[in-house]
């Protein structure tokens, strides 16, 4: 390690990734078992010890070891003696464990809003319909104020825009209840697959990811993820998620002397898998710009053939593990990974993918000038912290040390959509319950039977009635006869 290049291992010369060019991202691989995850560990290792945090997906378990110091064993030694590696010592790196079921590591959360409908649409694969459902459901949420929280949240409101089909329907467009039922079910997949752990506040900052010790060193934040490796679109769709929300929150830096933070990306055919192009065009745009945020990405695959050319076209700093090429497709893969380094005339490059032993790789790197060094072949460096896993005790210590420790261990449950939504359909199940008592009612009285006149009654009634037209006939006449005498009377006396 110098104070501007982290010492990757020995070829015929020292063989350095230069840190004022880490920020222009790279490419770590190769088969199983052929060193990939050493190689991973070492370039942590010398980042922190720059003072730049590291961010990495610990998908075996294999990776914890770094938050504890080395152990002299044999073959370690003895590789650091043949690469001449003469200041080889063994120490720890500090460490933060996460994960997102808050099993290994603290938990790791984000709220539904912060997430968004694109990402939430991947994570689902949803359909291009029900995508738009979705986009409709957030813009509602954001014009009415409902904070989307978590998981439950999220089916508030859906149910509620399906009890508002036609209110909804007239001003954004048709939603039908097939569509909401659809991403309905789709959301208890997500919950079973640990998407109510990962859903919810308090939401992680940023910022936890970018410490650094009082003496300078950056610190790993290894991500659990031998667990969420089963459930490979949550893995993939947060990964994705955490470099987008870099992406927003890092003010533009251009190109510094070492990079603001490093990021790791393991086993990221998964990442690209089955992606639409949208969200492929995303990746691309995303990795492109963040390096002018200070961020290094490096993906980690056994493949280079699982990175779209439009992404590995922007790996700056390659190593390249062992490939075996028995199957065209492996054949294509060597072939495809020999492009893309600048030849050595020493040897073939295409040979010696296939011929390279464990611990050994081809190396290429941006000079200071930013330009790919001539690829050689290299035997990668000891790691100066522990090789393998640590024990469940070690990394309860760790955790226990951990500067963010409480901070993020206990969930918090504020009101929300699903609480203001639960008040609102209340109500309205009051008032719907009122008007069925009142049309219940007026239905009761129209209903009810009038009482049935008897042969009396209906006598009696008749015999008034006439009675009655008789005397007003009588009344009639005397009146008129009045009138008419004295009318006479005045004509006479005149």
């Amino acid at each position: 390690m110098t104070d501007k290049a982290i010492f990757l291992g020995k070829s015929e010369k020292r063989e350095e990734l230069f840190l004022a060019m880490a920020n222009r991202h790279g490419l770590v691989t190769g088969a199983t078992g052929t060193g990939k995850t050493v190689s991973l560990q070492i370039m942590a290792e010398g980042f922190c010890a720059a003072g730049v945090p590291v961010f990495a997906a610990d998908v075996k378990g294999d990776l914890s070891g770094i938050a504890m110091k080395g152990e002299p064993k044999d073959f370690l030694l003895e590789r650091a003696k043949k690469i001449g590696f003469d200041d080889y010592g063994f120490e720890e790196t500090p460490t933060i464990f996460w994960d997102l079921f808050g099993e290994q590591g603290h938990p790791i959360r984000t709220t539904i809003t912060e997430m968004g409908p694109l990402m939430l649409s991947r994570l689902m694969g949803l359909s291009d319909a029900q995508e738009g459902a979705l986009n409709i459901a957030f813009k509602i949420a954001d014009e009415e104020g409902l904070a989307l929280l978590d998981l439950k949240d999220l089916r508030a409101l859906l149910k509620d825009l399906g009890d508002r089909g036609k209110e909804i329907t007239t001003e954004y467009g048709n939603i039908n209840d097939q569509t909401i039922g659809a991403i309905q079910r789709r959301l208890v997949v997500i919950d079973e697959q640990g998407g109510d752990k990962f859903f919810g506040e308090p939401a992680l900052d940023i910022k936890d990811l970018m410490r650094t010790t009082r003496d300078g060193r950056g610190y790993m934040n290894v991500l659990a993820a031998d667990k969420l490796i089963n459930s490979p679109m949550l893995y993939a769709t947060f990964l994705l998620w955490l470099l987008s929300e870099l992406f927003e929150e890092l003010p533009e830096v251009g190109d510094p002397e070492k990079p603001k933070l490093v990021f790791f990306f393991d086993e990221a055919h998964l990442l690209f898998a089955d992606a639409p192009p949208g969200l492929l065009q995303k990746i691309e745009q995303t990795v492109k710009l963040i390096r002018s945020k200070g961020v290094g990405v490096y993906f980690v695959t056994q493949n280079p053939l699982d990175v779209p050319e439009s992404v590995l076209a922007q790996m700056g700093n390659r190593v390249q593990h062992a490939l075996r090429a028995y199957t065209p497709r492996e054949q294509k893969a060597v072939a495809t990974a020999a492009s893309t380094f600048r030849p050595n005339p020493k040897f073939k490059t295409e040979a010696a993918i296939t011929e390279l032993g464990k611990g050994e790789a081809l190396v290429s790197v941006l000079d200071p000038k930013g330009v790919p060094t001539i690829v050689e072949r290299t035997l990668i460096r000891p790691p100066s912290s522990r090789l393998g896993p640590i024990t469940p005790d070690e990394r309860t210590s760790v955790l226990k040390n951990s500067p963010v420790y409480g901070e993020y261990d206990k969930a918090e449950d504020r009101e929300s959509a699903y609480e203001k939504l639960q008040e609102k359909a209340g109500k309205r199940a009051e008032a719907a319950a009122q008007e069925r008592e009142a049309k219940a009612e007026t239905k009761a009285a129209k209903a009810q039977p009038r009482e049935r006149e008897t042969a009396t009654d209906r006598f009696v009634k008749n015999v008034a009635s006439s009675v009655g037209r008789q005397l007003g006939t009588s009344v009639a006449r005397s009146v008129g006869n009045a009138l008419i005498r004295g009318i006479l009377g005045g004509l006479a006396r005149r």
